[in-house]
């Protein structure tokens, strides 16, 4: 049998309101009374009802959150994080996959869950600010990732040029010299763009050669497009002595291939990743790489959007969210620290 406000109220001995602004967290209560009431719904067992809660105040309870690649580990932590956020604040997250493609992109941007939805978290690959300027759809937007769309909507992001300095530097302060970047992006991609630049800024302020021959492109981030990556520039006779990639999957990747060359890692080539995923904490070698904090990421985004329904929200505006860099075995040898301090 489902437990009611009125139960409660019986067995704490006081009104049914009482127990509502208990519930529902109302700030003038005080200690002994919320107390008194809370061991009654503990006794009880009592469980509010969420969603006659959200429908009183004329909204579903429900987050969308669409990302481009949910098999990306990068992506998969970061929605754990979304959810993990918003199950604090009593709210369900709707997962929606774009495949970094456009067409699917201007879908969601364009509310087609609008009737279900009471926010939207949107980290685009392909879309264009022009698609979003005239947004028709009144459903509040958060946007992450590194694009620069110059419009009106809360935006959660790293600084990818910053992060990417932060990681050449530690090679460099290793004694480093010639340090090749995997996994420019063939086309379009700013966030690779950013990760290109702050290698670039990196090695010419280190007065070190940025040599665009040892810049690989590629056409996904995956663990075979590291590998793939690798290859080629082993191929055309490089030898470099670090490896910076565009995420973790494609340094694992590279590293793959260097222990089928017989190249050792750290001591002949040393690689940095970026994203910090788990998978990079449990390899033979474990991953040096950047880390963004998916946690910080996944509240400011539940928090923007939670902060314009209730009308609470500064003008629009971009939140940097923090990173550090994690230095384990792929950099510093085997017996490293797993999580050491250095930051960006």
């Amino acid at each position: 049998m489902r437990v009611s406000l009125k139960d409660v109220a019986a067995h704490a001995g006081v009104s049914i309101k009482t127990v509502s602004n208990v519930v529902n967290n109302y700030q003038h209560v005080t200690p002994a009374m919320r107390e008194r009431v809370q061991r009654s719904i503990d006794a009880l067992g009592y469980q509010p009802n969420l969603a006659a809660r959200h429908l009183r105040k004329g909204r579903t309870g429900m987050i969308a959150l669409a990302l481009p690649e949910l098999g990306n580990p990068y992506f998969a932590e970061l929605a754990a994080a979304v959810i993990d956020a918003a199950a604090a604040h009593d709210y369900i997250v709707l997962l929606d996959h774009t495949g970094g493609r456009r067409e699917q992109e201007l879908l969601v941007s364009q509310g087609f869950r609008a009737r279900v939805i009471d926010g939207l978290i949107l980290s685009p690959i392909e879309l264009e600010s022009e698609d979003l300027r005239d947004r028709a759809e009144n459903v509040p937007l958060v946007l992450l990732g590194e694009r620069d769309y110059d419009l009106p909507y809360d935006h959660i992001a790293i600084d990818n040029v910053a992060a990417a300095r932060a990681a050449v530097r530690h090679l460099v302060g290793l004694g480093r010299r010639e340090v090749a970047f995997i996994g420019d992006r063939r086309g379009r991609s700013e966030p690779a763009q950013l990760r290109v630049r702050g290698w670039r800024e990196e090695l010419t302020a280190a007065g070190l050669p940025a040599d665009d021959g040892l810049v690989a492109a590629t056409d996904g981030w995956g663990h075979a497009d590291g590998a793939a990556a690798m290859t080629r520039i082993l191929d055309a006779g490089r030898r470099p002595d670090a490896i910076f990639a565009y995420n973790d999957p494609m340094a694992i990747g590279a590293m793959r291939v260097l222990h089928e060359r017989g190249l050792r890692v750290p001591e002949d080539i040393a690689v940095v990743g970026f994203d910090d995923v788990v998978e990079g904490h449990f390899g033979a070698v474990t991953l040096t790489s950047v880390s963004p904090d998916k946690s910080a990421i996944g509240r400011l985004a539940v928090e923007s959007v939670l902060a314009r329904l209730g009308g609470e929200a500064p003008e629009p505006r971009r939140v940097w969210a923090d990173y550090r860099l994690v230095e384990r075995e792929s950099t510093l040898g085997r017996g490293a620290a797993k999580d050491g301090p250095t930051r960006g």
